[in-house]
């Protein structure tokens, strides 16, 4: 084994996480991961027996496949959630169905973490957007000094008008353009 084994070994480790950090952050892992986790207490409390002291706690339930149905299926969005984006808003709301469902199913939803998981995660897939990369402000010439406007602020006149990107004069819905881009 040489010295510089363990410096290789945590650059393997670095480059790793970013290359985690890179694909986590294009898809919604966050509540891929929240519905995912929200399955296994609602599949988990109905065929449960806990143990408190000497006394046994039977929690099995005649739901019992109905809550097993709810948590498989939550599972499985939670890892669509990860590897198929493009259904995160199918996901989020089947999610929050099923938590809803879960309620009166499967003991309070897995004694309400399960629902509250489930409720988190669906929300924050169907709000979840992918990220678009930060573009270039165009360079724009500084002040003139002792330019009479107010604050050094110049005013194009060639910039300004019909046919430019600013001009809201030609915004119909027949053209594409309805002024909700426009807003700075």
């Amino acid at each position: 084994m040489s010295a510089e084994t363990p410096a290789a070994a945590a650059d393997q480790f670095a480059r790793r996480r970013q290359q985690f950090r890179a694909w986590r952050g294009t898809r919604p892992f966050w509540a891929g991961l929240f519905v995912l986790l929200s399955g296994f207490p609602i599949m988990y409390f109905p065929y449960a027996h806990l143990q408190i002291g000497h006394l046994t706690l039977a929690m099995a339930t005649t739901a019992g496949a109905g809550s097993l149905i709810i948590g498989v299926l939550l599972v499985v969005l939670g890892v669509s959630l990860w590897y198929q984006r493009h259904v995160r808003t199918f996901a989020g709301v089947a999610a929050i169905l099923l938590a809803l469902v879960s309620l009166p199913v499967s003991n309070f939803g897995g004694f309400v973490v399960g629902f509250l998981l489930a409720m988190v995660g669906g929300a924050m897939a169907v709000s979840w957007v992918p990220g678009r990369p930060e573009q270039e402000e165009p360079h724009r010439p500084a002040p003139v000094a002792g330019d009479d406007t107010p604050d050094g602020l110049t005013f194009d006149k060639d910039t300004r008008g019909p046919g430019t990107p600013d001009d809201l004069s030609g915004t119909s819905p027949a053209n594409g353009a309805n002024g909700r881009h426009s807003a700075g």
